[in-house]
């Protein structure tokens, strides 16, 4: 592999190993503020305890995802140089606003909520909770509008080769950014939701073989998988919602990623949504290919009119060679590449089985959400084992759904690492090839490696932790729960 090969393995290694965390953090953010609310307005002790374990497991996610977060800022600079320099300009603002969000109201609100138990009023000790929750999601908005800019270029002039912002209200509200936000935030529930499913539903399980039964314990692991149930369900209504507003933007900033997305190699009036293909999809032809489709479902999602054309890879080749050139400039920065001919195409398996693999797992976690709450309705729960198993299995459903999905959104824009914007200014685009550092072969490799190898010890770490306290419960998580009210020695075993 080449410089841009291995350059690109680091990135999508460590940001999606990074991305686990995010959309967990993200959502059970605000389910915890929502289960303190709860206690403060009742004053029940199980909705105390669902906040203080769900909120444990809360912050060991939120560690781990600023130590793994740390290093996507070094990645620009380590590996993509050229690129740095290329958006800085751009990027400057909105990454600024997240830095600011993220560590002087994120962070100091957290602090406060960590270590405000018992210290400060129960009202201004939740208003903390909801600061730091909201500010989650306020972070997460200017991440992804940095990255919406990436994928649809605006609020920007060309000044001698490069962009300069002239507009960062139009940056924050681009159209693809307010579709790829709620996009975001709702995959993000969907995880959380599923998350707290799983775990009830062990512990419900686990409560059947013990012989003596917290009656909190069991309020509190039933009302976590009730709520998970139910944000989980609503989560993916509203994926799907928000998920076809994406994809007719897709179809009119990208056309090459949705036809990419479909393996559609030819031109189609009205154009059927693929459901299941076999043969060779990489081929660009797609000679080999047979699909079973779901007849003028694609111009509807495309257009909104079932009887409307969706071009294919075919035709879209020579569009794009039109417009854009059909070979590499003659730079010596692009290594063997310079000068040869452009691959407009991305790479269709990951593609088109990325673009699949997104929705079916996200559906799966939510019939899983769905299952869960038909078969505890009341005060009902399956006997054996194969329920809380199967639901521990699905949470990893919305995490390869987010996984995949982001895989398919950065791998379809190839060859691009800032797409063009069909209708904006001319020339704001950027090949993948020449955004890399000036490194060698070896010295990639070696930062691949040992990044990778932290990332892995660090993924042993978090599930040694989330393991552990899974296991130890209400009481293990929280002892003082345990204690009289007025003992607030163990006041810090919330914190860690």
């Amino acid at each position: 592999m080449d410089v841009v090969d291995l350059a690109r393995w680091q990135f999508g290694i460590t940001t999606v190993y990074h991305f686990l965390m995010v959309p967990l953090t993200i959502g059970l953010s605000v389910l915890v503020a929502a289960m303190q609310t709860a206690w403060v307005r009742t004053g029940k002790p199980h909705y105390l305890a669902m906040t203080k374990f769900w909120g444990k497991l809360l912050l060991i996610n939120f560690a781990m995802g600023v130590v793994t977060g740390i290093v996507q800022e070094f990645q620009f600079g380590m590996n993509w140089s050229a690129y740095s320099r290329y958006v800085g300009d751009v990027f400057g603002a909105p990454l600024a606003m997240e830095g600011l969000v993220a560590f002087f109201v994120e962070s100091t609100f957290l602090g406060l909520w960590i270590f405000g138990w018992n210290r400060l009023p129960k009202r201004v000790h939740l208003a903390c909770a909801w600061a730091y929750s909201l500010a989650t999601m306020a972070s997460a908005y200017f991440i992804l509008a940095a990255n919406s800019w990436m994928q649809h270029p605006v609020g920007v002039e060309l000044v001698d080769g490069r962009p300069r912002l002239t507009s960062i209200w139009e940056v924050l509200t681009n159209n693809t950014a307010l579709a790829a936000i709620p996009h975001t935030i709702s995959g993000a529930f969907a995880v959380a939701g599923t998350f707290l499913v799983g775990i009830a539903a062990w512990q419900l399980a686990r409560q059947r073989e013990q012989s003596q039964v917290s009656e909190r314990d069991t309020a509190a692991w039933r009302a976590s998988l009730k709520l998970g149930g139910w944000v989980g369900v609503i989560a993916f209504a509203a994926l799907a919602v928000t998920g076809d507003w994406q994809a007719k933007l897709m179809f009119e900033q990208q056309p090459m990623k949705m036809a990419a997305a479909e393996a559609l190699c030819e031109t189609e009036q009205p154009a059927g949504l693929s459901v299941f293909a076999w043969g060779d999809v990489s081929r660009p032809d797609c000679e080999n290919v047979k699909s079973i489709p779901i007849p003028a479902l694609l111009s509807f999602l495309a257009n909104g009119d079932i009887d409307s054309e969706v071009k294919g890879i075919e035709e879209l080749v020579p569009l794009y060679q039109e417009k854009y050139g059909d070979r590499y400039p003659d730079d010596p920065r692009l290594g063997d590449l310079a000068g040869k001919p452009i691959d407009y195409v991305p790479n269709l398996p990951v593609t088109y089985w990325g673009f699949r693999l997104m929705i079916g797992f996200g559906a799966l976690a939510a019939l899983g959400g769905a299952v869960a709450l038909w078969l505890t309705r009341g005060e009902r729960f399956p006997k054996g084992r194969w329920f809380p198993r199967l639901a521990l299995a699905a949470i990893a459903t919305p995490f390869i759904a987010n996984s995949v999905g982001w895989i398919f959104t950065e791998m379809g824009r190839q060859p691009f690492v800032v797409v063009p914007n069909p209708s904006g200014v001319d020339g704001v685009f950027m090949y993948t090839a020449m955004g890399v550092s000036g490194l060698s072969v070896g010295e990639v490799w070696a930062s691949l490696i040992s990044l990778t190898a932290i990332y892995a010890v660090l993924a042993v770490v978090e599930f040694f932790l989330i393991r552990k306290y899974v296991r130890a419960g209400m009481d293990g998580v929280a002892p003082e729960l345990s204690k009289p009210a007025d003992d607030d020695r163990d006041v810090l075993a919330f914190a860690y």
